[in-house]
């Protein structure tokens, strides 16, 4: 089943001499369940796209269908709304709200939302993120890594169609980056959660089941198997590293 289309996407900014194409032409679909991740030098267009999927940037054409649903079609408001229930976003800098404590910050989505927030669902989330001694501190009395597993949580609390991680170790040292991928995994695999990651770092990619690449706004190679070259050449050099 496929949960992202991905259609014919450009996004363009400025004009004239100042014009940028930074989105040529995207296509491309995401089955429900898949770990993509998504890799390209510095200005290729990842993070262009990667707020696009997120709805917090619009495409200049094509199309973006998330469940089914032309995000494009849909007003600010509905907008806001669809982002907030079917897409889940884990930031580079973590975005909590200092003066919350992490129960708090987790459970946020659902109370903008109007909803009581899944009391069942926080204690398994916490639980697998290891934050259970954790939800009355404060965000700056949390290490790095455990603020981003409370953006993991907070990202989770309301069954997201797509998960979005942009850069989401970029800020951590190497133990806590590989505690934050493992974890990113746990959750696609046992929940079937649909995770697209935003990475510069080919050796997280490794963990995923499908890399994409994207060079000046172009896709340049979608993998999805795990055994061809662009792999093989990674896997060497992480050996020889």
């Amino acid at each position: 089943m496929k949960i992202l289309e991905i259609k014919n996407l450009c996004k363009v900014y400025g004009d004239g001499e100042t014009k940028v194409d930074a989105l040529k032409n995207i296509t491309f679909d995401v089955e429900q369940g898949e770990f993509v991740a998504i890799v390209g030098p510095s200005g290729s267009g990842k993070s262009t796209l990667m707020h696009i999927l997120g709805g917090v940037d619009r495409p200049t054409s094509g199309e973006v269908i998330i469940s089914g649903v032309d995000v494009g079609k849909l007003n600010e408001t509905k907008l806001a709304i669809f982002r907030r229930r079917q897409i889940g976003l884990i930031y580079q800098f973590y975005n909590l709200i200092p003066i919350l404590n992490v129960e708090e910050n987790m459970t946020l989505p659902i109370l903008l939302d109007g909803k009581k927030p899944d009391k069942a669902l926080l204690r398994d989330l916490v639980g697998k993120l290891g934050l259970t001694e954790r939800l009355k501190h404060l965000p700056n009395q949390l290490s790095g890594g455990q603020q981003q597993r409370v953006s993991i949580g907070r990202a989770l609390m309301n069954h997201p169609a797509l998960l979005l991680a942009d850069e989401p170790t970029g800020n951590l040292d190497t133990e806590n980056s590989k505690e934050i991928v493992s974890l990113l995994r746990k959750f696609n695999r046992e929940n079937k959660q649909t995770v697209i990651i935003i990475t510069h770092d080919d050796r997280i990619a490794l963990s995923a089941d499908r890399v994409i690449t994207i060079e000046d706004g172009l896709i340049t190679r979608d993998s999805k198997d795990k055994y061809d070259q662009y792999r093989l050449a990674l896997d060497t050099e992480v050996s020889a590293s």
